[in-house]
């Protein structure tokens, strides 16, 4: 037990002890600990819960060539041991009166700013994003502000300022440093690669190795597994829980990755959803799709695949589309390695098949059969930054003479859990894609759901919009021939 962490802040490594004199516990915030130094105020506090953006910081980690990448992510949701090894930066590490950074000194110049409370969210975001090797284009500018609100000036001087300073060549004070910020991270990883935090009130591991992990798991079944917390941080933000035995799977390296294999992709349940969705761009669109509607980049950056998974939400986004590309999830124990199909892994409400001593390693998605149709769906108040009301996903393999060869039907939002809609899907086999029997089959979807009403729907909206969507696929497929 180190009861310590290290990270680089201020131009300098912030060595971090959580001993019985400490008013730090392993489970304050980011935001709530910035907040409580001198001269770190711009940070602010407006949601706590990941939707506002008020809170942005940015941090900053050393990959193994030594080259800093930067994420823009909510310091309300990301607890201390989780920054253990990386460069935090505030909006006060950015510039001054004196000598404003480029983002800076774009908003101001484009009139980007009026109350200022939201502004140093926006300027960590920006920043982030200037970071970025490539040009961005509106798309990408727009989809790294979706998570912070702006109730003063509007978005388009913001914007405006985006596309004047973030031009894929930042040289700012950051670039200069980024060798010796480096160094210095990869030292503080090799010489303390875990961390073990143990107060009287809590005791928090994060293990540098998943054999680590794997130890801990057997020994602490009870402990409350986190990834990115962006879900386990509303515990301690708006639940106000008490979290006495943590254990943390986001410094393990060897989950953040991904391998190709003769039987198709594998992706490490740590991965965050933001790498997820840049990898599954060209390759699995209708994951995409989902994922260019989850949450916002900042929510992306931090929460993970595994994560989200092991949630088992029924209105979680990640499974139905899952489900319809066929994917499995790897878990794996001191004991050894077993497969199961997410459809399987997934039991009933915030239930699942993994054992007490078990860990979600990865996910595994096999090629996509030739000639066969997937597509996603997502249905919420909000197009951005919001949880779904209805999600589905769906695949189709048609027949050469147009008729129905298999078909999935996946929904969320209409059980307890994402669930197939088996009696449509049974009535279609075998059947002509005509519009006549789908909607003969939304008969069915409609029979086959008791949904619940809510804030976000009531039960006969969900209904409805289940239906449709089955609908809106065949729209979508009906002219679609076959391929291979």
């Amino acid at each position: 037990v180190s009861n310590q962490i290290s990270f680089w802040m201020d131009d300098r490594q912030v060595d971090l002890d959580f001993g019985k004199d400490s008013q730090w516990r392993p489970t304050t915030t980011v935001l709530n600990y910035l907040r409580s130094l001198p001269n770190h105020k711009g940070t602010k506090e407006g949601c706590a819960e990941g939707d506002c953006g008020a809170c942005t910081v940015v941090l900053a980690e050393a990959d193994e060539n030594g080259k800093m990448t930067y994420r823009a992510i909510d310091s309300c949701l990301v607890f201390l041991p989780m920054i253990h090894g990386k460069h935090l930066i505030s909006v006060e590490n950015l510039g001054n009166s004196e000598e404003l950074h480029p983002v800076q000194k774009a908003m101001v110049d484009c009139d980007g700013s009026q109350c200022g409370y939201c502004t140093p969210g926006f300027i960590m975001s920006l920043f982030a994003l200037s970071k970025s090797p490539q040009v961005p284009d509106r798309e990408d500018v727009l989809d790294a502000l979706t998570g912070n609100l702006c109730r003063c000036t509007g978005y388009r001087p913001i914007v405006e300022a985006a596309a004047k300073s973030c031009t894929g060549k930042s040289q700012d004070r950051f670039w200069a440093k980024e060798a010796m910020v480096a160094e210095a991270l990869q030292e503080v990883q090799i010489y303390q690669p875990s961390v073990a935090i143990a107060t009287t009130e809590n005791t928090y591991y994060r293990p540098g190795s998943l054999e680590e992990a794997l130890e801990i798991r057997q020994m602490r079944p009870e402990a409350l597994l986190v990834c990115g917390g962006t879900d386990v941080g509303l515990m301690v933000t708006k639940k106000k829980l008490h979290l006495p035995l943590v254990l943390d799977l986001s410094g393990i390296e060897s989950l953040r990755g991904t391998e190709e294999t003769a039987d198709g992709l594998k992706l490490g349940a740590t991965l965050s959803l933001e790498k997820v969705k840049a990898i599954s761009k060209n390759r699995f669109p209708a994951m995409y799709d989902m994922l260019a509607v989850f949450g916002s980049r900042q929510i992306r950056e931090q929460a993970t695949l595994g994560g989200n998974i092991a949630n088992a939400s029924p209105i979680g986004d990640m499974p139905p589309v899952l489900m319809a590309l066929d994917a499995s999830a790897e878990l794996q124990s001191v004991d050894g390695k077993r497969m199961l199909k997410i459809a399987d892994f997934i039991t009933g409400y915030r239930t699942t098949a993994l054992r007490t001593n078990e860990l979600i390693t990865a996910v595994f998605i096999p090629p996509t059969p030739p000639g066969r149709i997937i597509k996603s769906y997502k249905i919420s108040k909000r197009k951005d930054l919001d949880i779904s009301t209805v999600s589905a996903g769906f695949w189709l393999d048609l027949s050469a003479n147009g008729t129905v060869a298999s078909i999935g039907l996946i929904y969320g939002g209409m059980a307890a859990m994402t669930k197939h809609a088996a009696k449509a899907e049974e009535f279609l086999i075998g059947k002509a894609w005509s519009r006549n029997n789908v909607e003969s089959a939304m008969d069915l979807v409609e029979a086959e759901f008791t949904p619940i009403s809510d804030a976000r729907s009531g039960k006969e909206g969900r209904r409805i919009m289940a239906r449709n969507l089955l609908l809106k696929f065949w729209a979508e497929t009906y002219t679609t021939q076959p391929v291979g």
